[in-house]
């Protein structure tokens, strides 16, 4: 199982240490697309500071941001498992998983980021802003940048079920094509709640990210080895959520799931 997670904007801040080993990460085949981006944003946030924040879309509270940026080169690096603490993250818990939980999960966990392309939990990177919306002078759009990287390089480790929890930016930047479309699922959280009499169900946005979170940390510490949608379907049934199939799968389309909350936490 490959599971495709997005990011988050909260970062830790980067510690001394070791710095980026850049030829060290997981899939190498991304090692010259991520070299051209990093040396633009460290270049980018070297220069005029109004700019570069410009570029990135910060607001005047973020302006540090820039700085960060500016020192990738030499910060210390972690692991990206600890570099991102958003709301998705702080919900899969990775630090508090179990032994053999932890080991899947470096398996199968695969971040997408506008800065790296993609990176598995284990690889070592400084904390950075830098997300998929943004234009990068003067590779421009950084979601056309990623595709074309990532298109050779993704269908090489898509060899199983891909759960594809990516928000809209980041699942821009790599569509499965062909055969493994049909055994890709993407999931969609749904509050249920009765309104006036009537059962009605509306999407949720930050506890999407938590349910998401969850449902993933809950499949790890399980064993779960799910190999197609359907037995995936099983699993999380097994582990007591109510999930119902909203679209099955296609030659040209993924199955989309639909996991139905009635409290949002």
């Amino acid at each position: 199982m490959l599971v495709l997670l997005p990011p988050s904007e909260g970062k830790a801040a980067s510690e001394a240490g070791v710095p980026l080993a850049l030829g060290g990460l997981s899939l190498p085949g991304l090692t010259e697309a991520r070299e051209s981006v990093l040396r633009n944003l460290v270049e980018l946030c070297r220069g005029d500071e109004d700019h570069a924040a410009g570029v990135l879309g910060l607001s005047p509270g973020l302006r540090g941001e820039v700085a960060r940026n500016a020192g990738l080169l030499t910060a210390g690096a972690r692991p990206a498992g600890e570099v991102y603490t958003g709301v998705l993250f702080d919900a899969l818990g990775l630090a508090t998983l179990d032994e053999a939980a932890y080991a899947r999960a470096e398996r199968s966990l695969l971040v997408f980021s506008g800065l790296w392309g993609a990176v598995r939990i284990s690889d070592r990177i400084p904390s950075y802003r830098c997300s998929m919306g943004v234009k990068l002078p003067p590779l421009g759009a950084l979601g056309a940048h990623w595709r074309s990287a990532l298109a050779p390089v993704l269908p090489e480790v898509a060899d199983g079920l891909v759960l594809d929890l990516r928000s809209a930016a980041y699942a821009a930047a790599w569509k499965p094509a062909g055969e493994p479309v049909e055994r890709t699922a993407t999931v969609r959280v749904l509050q249920e709640r009765e309104v006036a009499g009537v059962l009605k169900r509306s999407v949720v946005s930050h506890f999407n990210k938590a349910t998401k979170g969850r449902l993933v940390r809950d499949l790890l510490l399980a064993g779960a080895e799910p190999k197609t949608p359907g037995e995936l379907v099983d699993a999380l049934l097994a582990l007591g959520y109510r999930v119902e199939v909203a679209a099955r799968g296609t030659a040209r389309k993924p199955w989309q799931l639909d996991v139905v909350v009635t409290e949002i936490h």
